[in-house]
């Protein structure tokens, strides 16, 4: 429907150990300068450069000189340990030589996707025809409601039985609700259904606006007392709005038709 990359290697005190550039480490790159030479392994630049994109949000280029030489200090951690003489000896157990098949083939994998993904076009029609269909599915209205959310199942009762008893759901809600939206009284604004998860939303849509849960209702963040507010119509979104995402839904699609016919073929 329209709707620091960090990985940790535990017990080493490594501050990240990037998968991308323990690859390319078992391959030099002639066309790279040396940064430096640890246990006798050159640290190319490129290697340095790959490994820098594999950790931060933005251009090589655009890194001060403390960020570049903070991740230098990362990788030399990576070569240090890589290239111990303990290292040669683990290459030779089956599963560290099973998970670093896997991490080459998979590297291998997304560069072939992407350059499948260089070559699908999605025409104007197939955009139009997305478009139309995610339309027709799409939820004709909005909601506006309010919720109160506890831990347990005999708070969510208790605060029901306040509400028959006359009490104020804001009140209730800034009073017992452990949600951020209690200091509001419990408001939710105005949401389609589908953006709300199905027990919720399927409690939602049977009462009528005005109304609250008279039973407690579960979802996996607790127990719920929500009152409805108010219904809108729902318009859909532009198609200029939405244009980028059905493109990439539709070449995700594509893609996987690919590799699926690329699979048919290569698996005997």
């Amino acid at each position: 429907m329209f709707s620091k990359l960090s990985s940790g290697l535990p017990g080493t005190g490594l501050r990240a150990f990037g998968a991308t550039a323990i690859l390319v480490l078992l391959a030099p790159l002639s066309s790279a300068e040396t940064v430096m030479t640890i246990n006798g392994k050159a640290m190319d630049s490129a290697v340095l450069d790959t490994y820098i994109r594999s950790r931060i949000q933005k251009p090589v280029d655009q890194l001060t000189a403390e960020e570049r030489t903070f991740l230098t200090d990362e990788l030399a951690d990576i070569y240090v340990l890589s290239t111990d003489a303990k290292a040669t000896e683990l290459e030779k157990d089956a599963d560290v030589a099973a998970q670093l098949e896997l991490q080459r083939m998979g590297i291998l994998a997304r560069a072939v996707a992407a350059t499948l993904a260089q070559d699908i076009e999605v025409s104007e029609e197939e955009i139009v025809k997305i478009y139309d269909e995610q339309v027709k599915l799409a939820p004709r209205f909005q909601l506006k409601a309010r919720h109160i959310l506890v831990e347990k199942q005999s708070e969510a009762i208790g605060i029901i039985e306040k509400l028959i008893a006359g009490e104020d759901f804001q009140t209730l809600a800034k009073e017992n609700s452990t949600d951020t939206s209690a200091a509001e009284g419990g408001d939710l604004g105005w949401f389609l259904p589908n953006q709300m998860v199905q027990p919720f939303a399927e409690a939602l849509v049977r009462i009528q606006d005005g109304r609250y849960t008279t039973d407690p209702v579960q979802t996996q963040f607790g127990w719920h007392v929500i009152m409805r507010e108010g219904t809108r119509p729902a318009e859909p979104p532009p198609l200029e709005g939405v244009r980028e995402t059905i493109v990439a839904q539709a070449q995700q699609s594509k893609l996987r038709e690919k590799i699926d016919e690329l699979k048919s073929s290569a698996i005997e």
